[in-house]
């Protein structure tokens, strides 16, 4: 059997890697020419995300990321208010990624490739903006956000704006001053300005570099945004262009920087104010919900971000993922393709679903306007410092 993997990043990769363990002859397409990087973006290792790469054969267990036991609260003034114990591990989208490139063999996966459309039949065939065409029994959108085959399915389906965006960054560890490293560093750490979260944590350095004074701080700093007239306002850039979806870190307006920067000394714990001063190149991530009615059409099926993202305070997009790679796979052994992925759909659908209602759940007291009670609800029960020290990073719910 021959699966045709739309999208060659993290989801593309684990759907690639499992079929593959299952006996399938897999080809991923991706859009962008260039190889892929992830600007270093922290993701947490979760450990649904660790059983499936040792089910697909590889180690999850040496030199994925940093090992951290403590989250730590900071008040406004700096001191910290709470502590708690929660072993993970905490690595970068750049980390998994080469651990799963490296899995998968050069000459199958393809760069440069943009989907225009798909045929069903008796087999599936990818088209391709180069005119080339594929076929295959099955076809996999792992596309993301943006994805094409979700966009010929399900047209009416798109990313819903939740309300607020995330300033993310990273701070080489060498850059930290010695007393800032001490509080901060090796933790995972947070403060809680009013309708505001800030958190931070150790990942790999460059070139996935994990030796001590070589590895980065990733920090993740929620912020209210009305989408009428603020979400535009940070998406233009300095030519006045406005950006749809998320705009280039380059091309962020100096002006929008220089605010975030006054917010941080203004709002933000004085370790959280240094540590973002530090950082060089900050980026905006607007935070979306993305929620599909299916995942299966014929020999089409949707996996990782194509079918459900869900905002980023339970760190489950790799493992949610993983865990669709694996049930699609499981699925297609011994059945017929169609009959596999309505059987993959029926397992994973409710599951998609679930994440993201938990995640509007927690992030409801970051919204610029809370629309229900039950959002006004969750708001107040999620707010507070031992809420957010026990439930952020955390796919127990």
């Amino acid at each position: 059997m021959r699966a045709l993997v739309i999208g060659g990043s993290m989801s593309g990769l684990l759907t690639a890697l499992a079929l593959r363990s299952r006996g399938l002859d897999v080809s991923v397409y991706e859009r962008v020419a260039e190889p892929l990087a992830g600007r270093g973006a922290g993701i947490v290792a979760q450990p649904a995300l660790k059983a499936v790469m040792r089910r697909l054969g590889l180690d999850p267990d040496h030199d994925l990321g940093v090992e951290v036991s403590s989250r730590l609260m900071f008040s406004r003034d700096g001191r910290v208010t709470h502590r708690h114990t929660v072993p993970q591990t905490l690595t970068a989208w750049d980390r998994v990624f080469h651990v799963l490139k490296s899995a998968f063999p050069d000459a199958d996966y393809h760069r440069g490739k943009e989907l225009r459309r798909i045929e069903q039949g008796a087999r599936v065939i990818a088209h391709f903006a180069d005119g080339s065409a594929e076929e295959g029994e099955v076809l996999v959108g792992a596309d993301g956000i943006r994805s094409t085959v979700r966009q010929q399915y399900l047209p009416a389906v798109a990313p819903l704006y939740a309300g607020y965006t995330a300033w993310r960054g990273l701070v080489n560890e060498a850059a930290f001053p010695p007393a800032l490293h001490a509080q901060l560093f090796d933790h995972l750490s947070f403060c809680l300005p009013d309708n505001e979260q800030m958190l931070g944590y150790p990942v790999a350095g460059a070139n996935n570099d994990l030796r001590v004074a070589h590895r980065r701080y990733n920090f993740v700093w929620y912020r209210p945004a009305d989408e009428e007239r603020e979400l535009p306002r940070l998406l233009t850039d300095e030519t006045g262009r406005t950006h749809v979806l998320s705009i280039p870190p380059p091309l962020i307006a100096r002006a929008v920087i220089a605010e975030m920067r006054e917010a941080a000394a203004r709002v933000l714990a004085p370790q959280f104010n240094e540590m973002v001063s530090l950082c060089e190149q900050p980026f905006l991530q607007p935070i979306y919900d993305l929620e599909v009615p299916h995942m299966a059409f014929g020999r089409v099926a949707l996996v990782g971000d194509a079918a459900f993202v869900a905002r980023p305070h339970i760190g489950a997009g790799v493992a949610k993922a993983a865990d669709d790679a694996l049930a699609l796979a499981d699925a297609l052994a011994g059945n017929d393709v169609e009959s596999a992925l309505a059987k993959f759909e029926a397992a994973r659908l409710a599951v998609g679903h679930q994440i993201i209602a938990h995640t509007r759940r927690l992030g409801a007291y970051v919204q610029a306007d809370l629309k229900t009670d039950a959002e006004r609800q969750s708001a107040a029960r999620h707010r507070t410092p031992e809420a957010v020290l026990t439930e952020t990073a955390i796919m127990e719910f």
